[in-house]
């Protein structure tokens, strides 16, 4: 019977829901899957890309870990592709791979004075937070007045975490410098920023009922916003979800902290609709000092267009969450405007004739952009997964396809990686950190522990 051996580069949820998809599948043929993974621990941004304070969307990493734990697929952290395994070498020992590397870089956002000191993008904070092994161990909270822009998920993340009480996260798996950084934090005021108005938000009514549960912080809402057009109207009417946010946002209105009159917590978290950043002011050191915004209005149809008014908010700090962007892969096509592989349907194709390349496939953030939630990236898979069934005629034809080929390579090349078996070493380690203080667990941050740990050196 036929073989496939399979890599796939991204051990996040793209990864392992195309690995799971791909064994359960009906095929005529026997499947081999080893996943390769940047990172020491699996899970990509289920664990360094979902905030600490969040248990039930990290709910989740119980589905991923029985698929890896049924023993049928072979994990290889702490390998960096491009840098200890390369295309040329997955050609060599696979007959096809899979790339599920996701996008975990910042959009850039083109308004004057965005490169001001202390303007950020949100994913560096994010990943700051959730302990990511490849980022500083400070994060400068020293601005009392902070602006964040954007109305998804990951800028209510973003403007909780920033509002939240150090003291709040102790039930959490909040790394320990984490911890220690939020406490020192200086924020008195977090201001959310966005285009359009209520009825038109990209976050979900959960992250959003979360924010008003917030411990000694007040919300603030202004009642500017919340003149609707026929088009929000029928959005507040049509839609459920957005339903329940306008319900959520219309008892807000009620609160005595309402207009920034008569709160009594230490943080307020206020929330600006029709509102598009113009410019970042900077003071005499290049600091951030406030947003210029044009006050917006809606255009009928669900968008906005700008009204020419423009206002001006004090700020010492900015943080820009308007999505994600995916990075280049060495020797893979890229689409530097999307930010994503060039692909059919997973299947990826050269940049230069748009003609698919055989034994390169693509899922998830990587394949179609940042879009959608955690549960889309398997129909996602699916696709792909067809695709690579469907194109056994043009499977590579690798020289050495052996099982025992990428430990002898990794090993040769002097590469410390980790295994599944390492992973529930750190796994382990981390639960029994945060034993004594009753919480889920403490993460390990320095890559060098997480892989001694893994490694049980």
């Amino acid at each position: 019977m036929t073989k496939l051996r399979l890599a796939i580069v991204g051990a996040g949820p793209a990864g392992i829901y195309a690995a799971d998809i791909l064994l359960k599948a009906e095929r005529k043929f026997d499947v081999s899957i080893d996943l390769f993974e940047q990172l020491p621990a699996p899970y990509g941004l289920v664990r360094y890309g979902v905030a600490p304070d969040h248990p039930r969307i990290k709910g989740i990493v119980n589905a991923l870990r029985d698929v890896l734990d049924r023993g049928d697929i072979r994990l290889f952290g702490n390998v960096r592709f491009g840098e200890d395994i390369t295309l040329d070498d997955l050609k060599n020992h696979y007959n096809a791979v899979i790339f599920a590397t996701g996008a975990i870089r910042d959009t850039t956002l083109d308004v004057p004075g965005i490169d001001a000191v202390a303007s950020y993008g949100a994913a560096d904070y994010v990943s700051w937070f959730d302990g990511h092994p490849d980022v500083p161990r400070e994060w400068p909270l020293d601005a009392a007045s902070v602006g964040v822009l954007g109305n998804g998920n990951v800028a209510l993340d973003v403007a909780r975490m920033l509002a939240k009480h150090a003291e709040d996260l102790l039930v959490t798996e909040v790394p320990e410098n984490v911890y220690e950084g939020l406490k020192a934090s200086a924020v008195t005021d977090v201001h959310v920023f966005g285009r359009r108005g209520p009825a038109q938000v990209k976050f979900t009514p959960l992250e959003l009922r979360e924010l008003g549960e917030l411990r000694d912080v007040d919300m603030v809402v202004y009642d500017e916003d919340f003149d609707y057009d026929e088009a929000s109207k029928d959005a507040v009417a049509s839609n459920k979800q957005v339903m329940v946010i306008d319900r959520i946002l219309q008892s807000w209105r009620k609160r005595d902290s309402v207009n920034n009159a008569g709160g009594t917590a230490s943080r307020r978290l206020h929330l600006h609709f029709w509102a598009r950043p113009v410019e970042v002011r900077k003071d005499d050191a290049g600091r951030v000092a406030a947003l210029v915004y044009e006050r917006t209005k809606p255009d009928g149809q669900g968008g906005a267009v700008g009204t020419g008014e423009m206002r001006e908010v004090p700020l010492q700090a900015l943080y820009r969450a308007i999505g994600y962007f995916g990075s280049p892969l060495p020797g893979v096509p890229f689409d530097k405007k999307h930010g994503v592989i060039p692909n059919r349907e997973g299947q990826v194709l050269a940049k230069d004739s748009n003609q698919q390349m055989t034994g390169i496939y693509a899922t998830g953030w990587i394949k179609r952009g940042p879009v959608g939630l955690i549960g889309h990236t398997k129909s996602d898979a699916m696709e792909t997964v067809r695709h690579i069934i469907n194109d056994q005629g043009s499977w590579w034809h690798p020289e050495d396809p052996s099982e025992e080929a990428i430990p002898a390579l990794l090993q040769e090349r002097g590469v410390k990686w980790t295994d599944l078996e390492g992973w529930h070493r750190l796994d382990e380690h981390e639960v029994s950190l945060g034993a004594p203080q009753e919480r889920a667990r403490v993460k390990v941050v320095p890559r060098d522990d997480m892989v001694r740990v893994s490694r049980g050196e």
